[in-house]
């Protein structure tokens, strides 16, 4: 199955998402945020780093690349997309999910392994976590605070668009300890700590987020 990963000027953990792709059995496929051709994926990645920069806010130049105006269609229709950390950003500047990601709590950097929860194995990006798994991801941002207005907010607690939850004290100043959310339909997640970063325990706190990749993988079996 091929996955697309993006890079943005500014990208930096590109080369780690498609190192994951493969390590789960996938074939990574280098997309130019340039171009708009997807070159027939199954799946897009939008990884982490500082997409143009992080000029004007956290992902605003990035939702505007050629690329994106195909990822958008493409997601509108059923087609899987994760983005991480800045990936999640652009993902919000896009409007394919609802929110933003606004300035840490204390205005510090963030880089520490990272206890989360599972709370919805039913996306595209999860179905291969265990409900309510607890799990350790790296976690490393600036401006990492999910915020949202208290309608939004209701919406994505009942609707069961909350994927993952920190665990313990909130690191960034998040509304409801959330990590990581998705779309109505759950083939758009967005997810601020990093899974690409924790794929095997010699280079990372755990294998844990090697499950967000399989995960995808198996759904597009599923439906081949």
């Amino acid at each position: 199955m091929r996955i697309g990963v993006v890079t943005f000027p500014g990208s930096l953990d590109d080369r780690d998402a498609a190192r994951a792709i493969e390590h789960a059995g996938g074939t990574a496929v280098s997309l130019w945020h340039g171009s708009d051709n997807l070159k027939e994926v199954e799946a897009v990645v939008l990884p982490g780093g500082f997409s143009y920069g992080d000029y004007l806010r956290c992902g605003a130049i990035a939702r505007f690349a050629p690329i994106m105006s195909s990822i958008i269609i493409a997601a509108e229709h059923g087609f899987p997309v994760l983005g991480i950390c800045n990936g999640f950003q652009v993902l919000c500047e896009a409007h394919l999910l609802p929110g933003a990601l606004t300035r840490n709590q204390g205005l510090h950097f963030l880089c520490r392994d990272q206890r989360l929860r599972i709370e919805n194995n039913s996306t595209m990006w999860t179905n291969g976590f265990s409900l309510n798994q607890e799990v350790v991801i790296p976690l490393k941002n600036g401006e990492g605070s999910f915020q949202c207005d208290d309608e939004t907010l209701k919406t994505l607690e009942s609707g069961g668009q909350v994927i993952a939850r920190y665990l313990g004290e909130d690191p960034n100043g998040s509304r409801d300890l959330i990590a990581g959310i998705s779309n109505a339909r759950g083939n758009v997640v967005g997810l601020m700590p990093h899974p690409e970063h924790a794929i095997d325990t010699l280079t990372g706190p755990s294998n844990d987020g090697l499950t967000f990749f399989t995960s995808v993988l198996h759904q597009l079996v599923g439906r081949a």
